[in-house]
């Protein structure tokens, strides 16, 4: 008794100094920068107060059985009575698990829908398309509108809405920027959606969250929100000084190893186009590329 006393005190301690050397710290996805981010955030605080409503009332209730129903003498010919099954218990037992699977599913599925969508607040807006691909083991972010191409390195506009297209050039990966969203796969073969959206200017860290080969661990990337005016300012700089990016190029940053911060006028959009994009018209895109095209003749 006295050995299990003693681990449960070191278990506990050591539990205790986990959070403790947590608290300076906040958790990214428990520190929302954006719609999307708020609505999962709440629902992780949700489920987290539900589940531990549930561990307390479990540990109360063997407390309680323990105390109640502990080993005391009685007679050598003590039999405890035939007791059977009770409606009452039974009903509790089956119907309170029933309830809460119901109550999260419904949770589920009606925030599964909201971070699906345009993000709240930004309905009236019109989305900045960015066709984010990876590599291994590095990410190009390709902005037809701008017609820009970056490499590790993310910069969008707050207070609207970011359309992200998602896919890749080797193995699956998954873009995940903790502060602004969940994460959502990239595949080589079709295009994933995934809308975002800052509240507020700021830098957010950005990472490859799937494991998919020895450096997927350092693909990372950095995204820094900013005001408009500040967006266009960099747009126009990167006009003015970038060189334009090649096919000789783009195939050279194909090759597997890591690359640091890069920026190009241009995209490769234009001489390696995305998969078919499943979420969207193909006319849609189709004509979003025309439109990229005819901007990078002028």
């Amino acid at each position: 008794m006295k050995v299990n006393m003693k681990g449960t005190l070191l278990s506990l301690m050591g539990l205790g100094a986990v959070l403790l050397a947590g608290c300076n710290d906040k958790l990214a996805v428990l520190d929302p920068k954006g719609p999307q981010a708020q609505r999962q955030a709440d629902d992780t605080i949700l489920l987290i107060t539900l589940m531990s409503g549930i561990v307390l009332v479990v540990f109360a209730m063997l407390v309680f059985m323990l105390i109640k129903y502990r080993a005391s003498k009685q007679s050598p010919d003590y039999e405890p009575p035939h007791i059977e099954g009770h409606w009452l218990v039974e009903t509790i037992m089956i119907g309170i698990p029933v309830i809460i699977v119901i109550f999260l599913s419904f949770v589920s599925v009606k925030s599964n829908y909201i971070v699906e969508s345009i993000p709240q607040g930004y309905e009236d807006q019109e989305p900045l398309v960015i066709y984010a691909s990876s590599s291994d083991w590095k990410w190009h972010f390709s902005y037809p509108e701008q017609d820009i191409e970056t490499v590790n390195y993310l910069y969008i506009p707050a207070n609207r809405p970011i359309e992200f297209r998602l896919y890749s050039f080797g193995s699956i990966t998954s873009f995940w920027i903790p502060q602004l969203g969940g994460q959502k796969y990239a595949m080589s073969d079709m295009v994933t959606t995934l809308n975002l959206a800052a509240d507020a200017p700021g830098e957010f860290m950005g990472r490859n969250a799937n494991f998919s080969g020895r450096g997927s661990a350092e693909n990372t990337f950095v995204t820094t929100s900013m005001t408009n005016a500040k967006f266009d300012e960099w747009v126009e700089e990167v006009h003015a000084t970038a060189d334009p990016i090649t096919e000789e190029k783009f195939e050279k940053m194909l090759e597997p190893g890591h690359l640091g911060r890069e920026t190009y006028t241009g995209t490769h959009l234009e001489f390696s186009p995305a998969p078919h994009h499943d979420d969207h018209d193909s006319s849609e895109e189709d004509s979003s590329v025309e439109e990229h095209e005819e901007h990078s003749t002028k």
